[in-house]
């Protein structure tokens, strides 16, 4: 069933609807750069994009591309149906920290093992996410972590009126 305001694609779009459950997952060819505090937190041309219904793209990172000396262990969990628990980092540079603003899967069910050494960032905890040459919209609420770019089109869970989707 679709939701109120969905609308069918056109040529050069995606909908969230459109998306599988489970997800599935894809390689990027394009750049990922995530800012914070000045500093390019991360930046990659390997990064995996994965695909849930009803929410724009989540972009996992390999960690390998990211400054990780400026995550710091959240005591926060949560837990996925698909991939597993999920462990969450604060971002800190200099004096400005930000609380669970990233996210990673350090042992996830086995579908999902390529998770394994990615993170995830929540774009609006940041100052900047860019994919390609396209600056990120993220997603709104304060859960889900998807990045919004041209052509990714919804609705999108985390809206006001969809915390029943």
């Amino acid at each position: 069933m679709r939701p109120p305001g969905y609308r069918r694609p056109r040529a050069g779009e995606e909908s969230v609807w459109d998306y599988p459950r489970p997800p599935r997952s894809e390689p990027l060819t394009e750049v990922v750069r995530v800012e914070y505090a000045g500093l390019v937190i991360a930046h990659s041309q390997s990064a995996v994009r994965v695909l849930e219904t009803a929410s724009p793209p989540t972009i996992y990172i390999p960690a390998a591309d990211v400054l990780m000396s400026h995550l710091q262990p959240s005591p926060r969990f949560t837990f996925c149906e698909w991939k597993g628990r999920a462990r969450y980092w604060h971002v800190q540079v200099g004096d400005r920290c930000v609380e669970n603003a990233a996210w990673s899967y350090p042992d996830p069910n086995p579908p999902f093992a390529f998770l394994r050494d990615h993170v995830s960032f929540y774009p609006g905890k940041m100052d900047t996410c860019t994919l390609g040459e396209h600056r990120v919209r993220p997603q709104a609420g304060d859960f889900y972590g998807g990045w919004i770019t041209p052509g990714i089109i919804g609705p999108y869970k985390g809206e006001p009126g969809t915390g029943g989707w």
